[in-house]
């Protein structure tokens, strides 16, 4: 352990990685209930994907003020909102039978998950030095994914054994509490740049064209992961794949891939690998919008290999970029992903909507109409990494022609 990480530098990482467990089994059983919900309250598509929008918007929101306050309030408090967030609208969500009920629980849940993106993202940057702050980076989120590949497969269990949607709730709240064990009485480390503590130091750092560049290709970045991966269980489900598999070997794969970023970040540099990534995404996604039952699969493969290193690699490229922004540089990029994702979840459910109209007309009917209408809406979703192909090459590129000292110097 280098001499500059804290003594309970480990203790507060498996903290973060149990609090970003939480965040991902209520995204991974909110999918895995969305077709139940969806009919138990005869909802719309368009209904539908506002309850999960929540779920996106209550992210940035935190997201944003706990990186205004981390260097005032500190971490620890910013966790403790956290574990309250999470508490009660996973209570909401569990006793709420109603279409507003929903709203309002997704909602807090997301503010729970964006202050656990606040302040444990640059927990981590700050705790630990050079190539190992990446590591344990992509190691921290490693866990979005595990916790999804874990959640699917334990929704879709108990939903084989007809618990209901909201009962499944329940588990959430095991690693809740585990994290708040873990969190509890612990001191959080100091940043490591100076003028990162500060909000000029800050703002200076983020109104540069880099950072803004970063911020335009994370609103793609999360899309391009979240968009697909939310709605690609109902879907398929008339595909001959099982839905609740492929969230899971997506995830799956996308944890084990993420277990060694470190390796590939230094082997190809961020750059690099965000813009492989991009290509195996549009890959994965133009497949999805084509393949039926065994080929899905294999979609799922390729999707999970082009997504994985997408969004600790973002906060990674801010964090050793754009340094002096400081966690509210992390914060607004992941803020940034999150909110882009709550704008397109509503006009991804009118998509569904529309395609399915148009299926409709074309005298489509049974699982043949709710096949070609989903593929439909996939096709669509194939634009958002494509246009990240080009983004990536150019900052690929410029990067490559930039030294790393003169990028930074350049943001302070």
């Amino acid at each position: 352990m280098e001499t500059n990480t804290p003594s309970n530098a480990n203790r507060l990482f498996y903290g973060s990685c149990f609090a970003l467990i939480t965040t991902a089994f209520s995204f991974a059983i909110a999918a895995g209930i969305l077709d139940q919900l969806k009919t138990e309250l005869e909802l719309t598509a368009s209904q539908t994907g506002l309850i999960t929008s929540m779920w996106f918007l209550g992210f940035p929101i935190s997201m944003v003020i706990g990186g205004l306050i981390y260097h005032k309030v500190g971490g620890k408090v910013i966790m403790q909102f956290a574990f309250f967030a999470h508490a009660v609208g996973i209570l909401m969500l569990i006793f709420s039978g109603s279409y507003m009920g929903l709203l309002v629980a997704n909602l807090l849940i997301g503010l729970g998950n964006g202050c656990t993106e606040a302040a444990c993202n640059p927990m981590i940057a700050d705790a630990y030095q050079g190539n190992r702050m990446s590591k344990m980076l992509n190691r921290f989120h490693m866990w979005f994914p595990g916790g999804i590949a874990i959640g699917s497969l334990l929704s879709g269990f108990m939903t084989d054994i007809n618990i209901t949607g909201q009962n499944q709730v329940w588990l959430l709240l095991i690693p809740t509490f585990i994290y708040a064990y873990l969190f509890f009485g612990q001191e959080w480390p100091k940043a490591k740049v100076q003028e990162a503590a500060t909000l000029g130091g800050n703002f200076k750092a983020m109104f540069t064209p880099l950072f803004i560049f970063i911020g335009a290709c994370m609103a793609l970045t999360a899309i391009s992961e979240f968009g697909p991966n939310q709605w690609v269980g109902l879907i398929l489900a008339k595909s001959g794949a099982q839905p609740y598999l492929i969230l899971a070997l997506t995830a799956g794969l996308m944890a084990i891939a993420r277990y060694f970023g470190g390796d590939m970040v230094a082997k190809f540099d961020q750059t690099g690998v965000l813009l492989g990534s991009a290509i195996l995404a549009t890959i994965g996604i133009y497949l999805f919008s084509t393949q039926t039952g065994a080929m899905a699969y294999v979609a799922a493969i390729i999707f999970a290999l082009g997504i994985a290193y997408f969004w600790p690699n973002m906060l990674g490229l801010v964090a050793t970029k754009v340094p002096k922004s400081g966690a509210l540089g992390m914060s607004v990029i992941g803020a940034i992903g999150m909110f882009s994702t709550s704008i397109f979840q509503p006009i991804i459910g009118g998509w569904i909507d529309a395609d399915r109209a148009t299926a409709s007309a074309q005298g489509l009917t049974g699982d043949e109409f709710e096949l070609v209408s989903g593929q439909a809406t996939l096709g669509t979703m194939v634009i958002f990494p494509g246009i990240l192909i080009i983004l990536f090459t150019i900052l690929y590129f410029w990067m490559k022609n930039h030294k790393t000292d003169d990028i930074v110097a350049a943001t302070a």
